[in-house]
């Protein structure tokens, strides 16, 4: 997939105007908040400086201005944002940060005469604004003419610090990436959603660092102590649509943001139903977000890392079933599924005959299966693949398909202890006289995740090229698992293959880029599938939920999907929160391909 070409600079739009008239497209200065300016009294931009730097810091100014939004300090001291009608130069802010004891009793819409020194302040892990630590406070005259300045009406991702503590009115819709209810605040982006950059280009290229910066230029944070965000916002999709959007620009979570002064305006990007894939087979992959049965009994709850109690293992089951049901896999394949064995207390085992109480409810076969690495029944110590807490799986419905012999498994090299270890199992499909088709191997993959802890050393600690830690591990663990399929692990023979899970890495980075390199194929650039994405991430879209095919297998692809039924929603709609539904049953969306596998 082709790198998107490198950002425009910032306000290229308004060049033409500011060129010859800074304050055509800045509506704060076409209505001046008072007629002029007290003898000694400075413009605040003149104090603000150029982005660079102000030539104030530190030595005492005086400024005229309106009160336009409380803005505290890092330790909950007052201040207040103070805004004048421009100095007609659009390279500098027209607001500036008041703080002090004295700013105690201030309210927005007061004009008033401020005098102290010029600093940089701090906000609470947020970021610096310039600030004046108010020593003399005075009403302006009621002879001077006073209106609260009127927002700066932008349509595109301006640069902000032209803009620091400036009413602000968003002339366009934004795009809402994701929200934390517990800091109160919402990040959109400007001219559609942003995207990761390893999934659209190699880790540490040009093309990568013009996407990171292109998402910093385009991110907004809204928020504010008291920021009228509806539950609609916290509510809504990742892909929603703001508008009306209103506040003051001040630095959010090290991010652009806006403090709102005005609800936002939410419309709300619609569920979209089950994917439909052509073929007369369909395989899916699934990311189960840690499913854990505690002791198959109803007991043993809190889990290591999945539901607390048993009724939330039920709400998570039942969320569960309901994706996997509306999908109607042949075969699934399943990541983050408690290693727990094989028998019918296993996690695996109820989530199989749950699959069958689901069907049974809507007359259908009832005939999920499961695989495993020892012929079934399997001996009750038996556990794995890997000794991690969690293991891959794969499901499967007997009617459809015919598992042929026993699941195969890769415990070597970056495979060994505490791995999720890949497991391989050839298939055969079953006509409807019950003639069977060509063999094919489905290996389930979860390869180890981002996260640094405290053991990434060497090559697999963070190198700063945004891959995250252990990217050295997953590119070994892509060369390894290739060499062992290239061994025939499961005796079939067969030239139809497939690696389907979650790899996590993203489709540009280097444990994929292995893959591509020996032959396999990614099934949804074969399917011609624009922007395909399984997993939001710090409000960024990309994929670490990846189906590779061999080029045999390829050649038979007739359709891939993701159902976006879980990376987009909130939180909130997920089991621990009482969402129903199959919302937000994983963090990650399943994956859906479709296949000519039947025989004629």
């Amino acid at each position: 997939m082709a790198a998107p070409a490198a950002a425009e600079p910032a306000m290229t739009r308004y060049r033409p105007a500011l060129a010859f008239a800074p304050c055509l497209l800045l509506a704060a200065c076409a209505s001046v908040p008072y007629a002029q300016r007290g003898a000694g009294a400075l413009a605040i931009g003149e104090v603000q400086g150029s982005v660079a730097s102000s030539a104030w810091l530190d030595r005492e100014a005086t400024v005229e201005g309106i009160v336009t939004a409380a803005l505290p300090t890092a330790d909950g001291a007052p201040g207040w944002l103070l805004q004048d009608g421009g100095d007609g130069d659009a390279a500098t802010s027209d607001a500036i940060w008041i703080t002090g004891a004295q700013t105690a009793a201030l309210k927005p819409g007061q004009a008033l005469r401020i005098s102290g020194r010029v600093y940089q302040g701090a906000l609470a892990k947020q970021g610096r604004l310039t600030a004046i630590e108010a020593e003399r406070i005075e009403p302006l005259a009621r002879r001077k003419v006073m209106r609260m300045p009127a927002a700066v009406a932008i349509a595109e991702a301006p640069d902000w610090r032209r803009l620091e503590g400036m009413r602000v009115r968003i002339a366009a819709p934004l795009t809402l990436a994701e929200r934390d209810a517990e800091r109160g605040t919402v990040t959109a982006s400007f001219d559609g959603p942003l995207w990761q950059p390893g999934e659209r280009a190699v880790p540490g290229s040009d093309a990568a660092r013009a996407i990171a910066a292109d998402n910093r230029r385009r991110r907004l944070v809204l928020g504010g102590d008291t920021a009228p965000l509806t539950a609609a916002a916290f509510a809504a999709r990742s892909g929603s649509r703001l508008d009306a959007v209103e506040g003051v620009a001040v630095p959010i979570d090290g991010s652009h943001g806006l403090r709102l002064t005005a609800p936002a305006t939410v419309q709300a990007a619609p569920r979209p139903q089950p994917p439909k894939v052509a073929g007369d087979l369909r395989i899916s992959a699934f990311n189960l977000e840690n499913l854990f049965n505690g002791d198959g009994h109803g007991e043993g709850f809190p889990t290591p890392r999945g539901a607390r109690t048993a009724a939330e293992y039920q709400a998570q089951l039942a969320k569960l079933v309901a994706t996997i049901h509306a999908l109607d896999p042949d075969v699934a394949a399943l990541m983050e599924l408690e290693n727990d064995g094989y028998g019918p207390d296993s996690t695996l085992a109820e989530l199989v005959a749950a699959l069958d109480r689901a069907d049974a409810a809507d007359g259908g076969a009832q005939d999920w299966r499961y695989t495993a690495p020892c012929k079934q029944p399997c001996d009750a110590q038996q556990r794995g693949p890997g000794s991690d807490a969690i293991r891959v799986g794969l499901i499967y419905r007997g009617a459809r398909v015919a598992a042929r012999g026993v699941a195969a498994t890769l415990e070597q090299g970056p495979f060994g202890p505490l791995a999720r270890v890949p497991m391989a199992q050839a298939f055969a499909a079953i006509g409807r006289d019950r003639t069977p088709g060509p063999t094919f191997v489905v290996v389930a993959n979860h390869f180890k995740s981002k996260g640094c802890g405290k053991n990434a050393a060497g090559a697999d600690r963070d190198q700063g090229d945004g891959a995250a830690c252990w990217n050295a591990s997953r590119s070994e663990s892509a060369r390894r698992l290739d060499a062992w399929l290239k061994t025939d692990p499961t005796a079939s023979g067969s030239a139809l293959s497939m690696i389907v899970g979650d790899l996590n890495a993203h489709a540009q980075e280097q444990p994929l880029r292995e893959l591509y390199a020996t032959g396999w194929q990614d099934a949804f650039a074969v399917a011609k599938v624009e922007a395909p994405y399984s997993y939001v991430y710090q409000g960024e879209l990309g994929r670490l939920d990846h189906a590779l095919l061999s080029p045999a297998l390829a050649a038979r692809l007739r359709g891939a999907a993701e159902w976006h039924s879980n990376a987009d929603e909130p939180e909130s709609a997920g089991y621990r929160d009482g969402g129903t539904g199959p919302w937000r049953s994983s963090d990650h969306d399943p994956v859906l391909l479709g296949f000519e596998l039947m025989p004629r």
